[in-house]
This record gives C-alpha cells, sequence and structure tokens, in this order.
C-alpha cells in the first residue's frame, strides 16, 4: 500500500534524468515537439511509440527511459501546447481585455493542433508545468475583477472551452467535402428560406428583428461573447 501512495502519478512527478545510468540523449522537451509534429501531420492516431520512435530515428524500447506509456506521451504533447501561449505580458490593468487576449491565443493554439480537443475529450487535461503557468496567469488577470475564487475559475473554464469550440467550428468551415456547407452566406440563405415558410414564426420573428447578419468575422463574435459571458459569470453584468 505505501508504494502505491507514493508512485508518482503523472510524468512530472518523476525526475526526468534518474541518478543512475547514462545521461539521456534526448530530452522529454525533444519527445514532445515530434510527438506534436507527428500530430499535426497525421492526426492524433498515428501517434504511437513506435511511430515516434521511427520518427526520432530510435527504437522504442529506448522512449521508455523518458515516458512509462503512450499516456503519459499524450499528457506532454498536450502541456507543450500550453506552453506555446505568451504569458510574458504584465497583468493587472484591463483584465476584460487581457482575458480576451489569453483566448485568443488559445483559440488559435486549437487551430494549430485540432487533436488537441479530442485528446482531452477522452482522457481529461491533466495539468502539466505549462497549463499550471497558464493558471496562475489567467487568475492573475482576474486577481482585480469581481467575483469569487470559484467564479474566476469557471470563468477560465469558459474560456477555454469557447476557444475549443470556435476552434472547431473554424476547422469546419473550410470541409473537404461539399464547399458550400461552410459557407455562412449560404446557410443564412437557407435558414431565411425555412423560416419565411411561415412553419417556424418564432424563428422568423427573430431574424426579422435582428435584420441582416453582419459579415462573418469568428474573431469578432468570439470576442463579443466573451466580453458578454464573462462579466455576466464574474456578477458585473455586460460591460
Amino acid at each position: 500500500m505505501a508504494d502505491r501512495e507514493t508512485r508518482p502519478t503523472t510524468v512530472w512527478s518523476r525526475p526526468e534524468r534518474g541518478a543512475r545510468g547514462p545521461a539521456p540523449e534526448r530530452s522529454r522537451t525533444q519527445i514532445a515537439a515530434a510527438a506534436l509534429a507527428l500530430a499535426d501531420a497525421e492526426g492524433l492516431a498515428a501517434v504511437s511509440m513506435r511511430a515516434l520512435a521511427q520518427r526520432l530515428g530510435t527504437g522504442p524500447a529506448s522512449l521508455y527511459r523518458y515516458v512509462g506509456s503512450r499516456d503519459e506521451l499524450l499528457d506532454l504533447m498536450a502541456d507543450a501546447v500550453a506552453g506555446e501561449l505568451d504569458l510574458s505580458g504584465a497583468t493587472g490593468g484591463d483584465w476584460l481585455e487581457d482575458l480576451v487576449g489569453l483566448a485568443l491565443q488559445s483559440r488559435d493554439a486549437h487551430v494549430r493542433h485540432p487533436w488537441l480537443a479530442d485528446l482531452n475529450d477522452r482522457r481529461g487535461e491533466v495539468l502539466g508545468p505549462h497549463a499550471i503557468d497558464y493558471l496562475d496567469h489567467a487568475l492573475g488577470i482576474l486577481a482585480p475583477a469581481p467575483g469569487t475564487a470559484g467564479q474566476k475559475l469557471e470563468a477560465i473554464g469558459l474560456l477555454g472551452g469557447l476557444a475549443v469550440l470556435f476552434a472547431r467550428r473554424e476547422a469546419a468551415a473550410t470541409p473537404a467535402g461539399d464547399p458550400s456547407t461552410g459557407d455562412p452566406a449560404a446557410r443564412a440563405a437557407h435558414l431565411a428560406a425555412v423560416a419565411a415558410e411561415g412553419r417556424h414564426p418564432h424563428l422568423l420573428a427573430a431574424l426579422t428583428a435582428a435584420g441582416a447578419p453582419p459579415p462573418a468575422d469568428r474573431d469578432a463574435l468570439f470576442v463579443r461573447l466573451l466580453r458578454r459571458l464573462l462579466p455576466a459569470m464574474l456578477g458585473q453584468g455586460e460591460p
């Protein structure tokens, strides 16, 4: 029982280099970078210890000196993406503006690595060093904001969820099949035509009151939603 209680629970709980044996030829950072490149090129399913070893020009067994399993490799990959975010900006100014900027970075990271959302959906987010830095930075941004600590953590969770949602929408906007399915104008015209048939009076009233939709601008919509939702979650109401 004692061994089970003291066993490392994440890859980061274990020293990167053992006290004995030869110096490692690679670092976890290098291995994670190679795994990211493989996933970006071929998808998450292509990431295996064997495929990664081949990419690195080594044998699969040698990788187990650095990571104990594919699950640990996936954790390293997720945290490596978190490390791509720039957290060097000062906090304490306009918290909403700073948090929106962080959200845009998060969304862009998910666009660059579309497999990341599926990885987190299946495994849950194991917080590595970069992810913990991100969480602490976001909380620092929110320090002058209203709301409880719990509300602030929920707001950061919402930020991440919207980043994933919009990244997926952006990926779906250019499908490999019929290009018209990714055309916002075509979708709006279809919806207007259905509403005009008269069988959906509430939809027709809403579309009539809203008027012509603005030009598609995902950045603007993303920012607009964040500016409405985040203050409301923190008890401030709309800005």
